[in-house]
């Protein structure tokens, strides 16, 4: 396996992990942004995580090894899901974190904690109740065509996702 590639499947305990770090980090500089607004800096190393989990997925962000390395492992069982989506979800989270640290160099205060604030409701939805946003958004682009099916064969496979009969 090469350093630029993402894993497929993923662990799904995982990365609810990462999403559950993501957060705290986000809450955090937020938080710490509405005492003094140089914390907004702080959205650089949350940007450069989500870069380095879409282009190598845990095994150059930190949190991600945090999360498939030690936590996940004392949280519950594997289970596994397609990558593509959660790629697609993390891309989303370098989209906007990347936004977010552009916003900052700008000047801007209001626009990054607007950011931030939605970085917290969508982590918290994959981290807490298994919603991954990102994923939903990359199934809807699938069934339209816009992403090719070949992407991701699991996704099209509804019988790889249903439980075996006995």
């Amino acid at each position: 396996m090469s350093l630029i590639s993402f894993p497929n499947p993923v662990n799904e305990v995982a990365a609810r992990t990462v999403a559950g770090g993501v957060v705290v980090l986000s809450l955090g500089t937020l938080l710490l942004s509405f005492v003094d607004h140089g914390f907004l800096w702080l959205t650089v190393p949350i940007a450069l995580g989500f870069l380095a989990r879409v282009l190598t997925g845990p095994k150059l962000s930190p949190l991600g090894q945090l999360a498939t390395k030690v936590v996940a492992p004392r949280v519950g069982d594997e289970k596994l899901v397609p990558g593509p989506p959660k790629r697609f979800a993390q891309a989303i989270g370098a989209t906007v974190t990347t936004l977010t640290v552009i916003l900052v160099a700008l000047g801007f205060v209001l626009g990054p904690q607007v950011l931030l604030a939605l970085m917290v409701v969508f982590a918290t939805l994959e981290s807490v109740f298994a919603i991954c946003v990102g994923c939903i958004i990359f199934g809807h682009l699938m069934r339209r065509g816009i992403i090719p099916e070949d992407v991701c064969e699991a996704c099209n496979n509804v019988q790889t996702r249903l439980p075996q009969a006995a």
